[in-house]
């Protein structure tokens, strides 16, 4: 059950983010050296840079992402993205983050909402379109994670996860 409670200011849900991000890439991915960043206040370049990462379609584009994850080892770099909202997810928030997904193409992309998944409810479940979650090389079509982030236990529903995560 969610609680109806709900943060005063956005900011508010990207440390625990920031820390269920680096919990689950730390089990996901144990050979590689795990960084999450809440990186809200500053362009994904320049957050990027001081990692020692450049990816050149992030310079002079203004992305800014919520919270960030990267894996590392050795050659290997997997980017994590979550955008947190703490209002009812709109398609807006989905193309938002569909945006930056298509340009960056990260391992993973989140979109959670402190309150409910919105009119994305309706889209995902009752239309069953989850081919709007799709991005990727064409190679590989990777999916955009949506869910309610729940307040209490700081970690997403799981039963509001689309997809469901593997």
């Amino acid at each position: 059950m969610v609680s109806k409670k709900n943060v005063q200011n956005e900011y508010e849900l990207y440390e625990p983010m920031r820390l269920w991000l680096d919990n689950y890439l730390k089990h996901k991915y144990r050979n590689f050296t795990i960084t999450t960043v809440d990186s809200h206040n500053e362009r994904l370049d320049r957050v990027l840079n001081k990692y020692g990462i450049t990816y050149n379609v992030a310079v002079g584009i203004g992305i800014q992402i919520d919270v960030l994850g990267i894996a590392q080892k050795g050659n290997i770099v997997k980017l994590f993205f979550i955008e947190a909202k703490k209002t009812s997810l709109t398609l807006h928030d989905l193309g938002q983050l569909w945006a930056y997904c298509k340009l960056i193409d990260p391992e993973e992309a989140f979109l959670m909402s402190s309150v409910s998944l919105g009119s994305l409810d309706k889209i995902l479940n009752i239309f069953k379109r989850e081919d709007l979650l799709d991005f990727g090389n064409g190679k590989k079509i990777k999916k955009m994670k949506v869910a309610v982030w729940n307040l209490s236990t700081s970690a997403p529903e799981n039963a509001t996860m689309i997809p469901k995560i593997e």
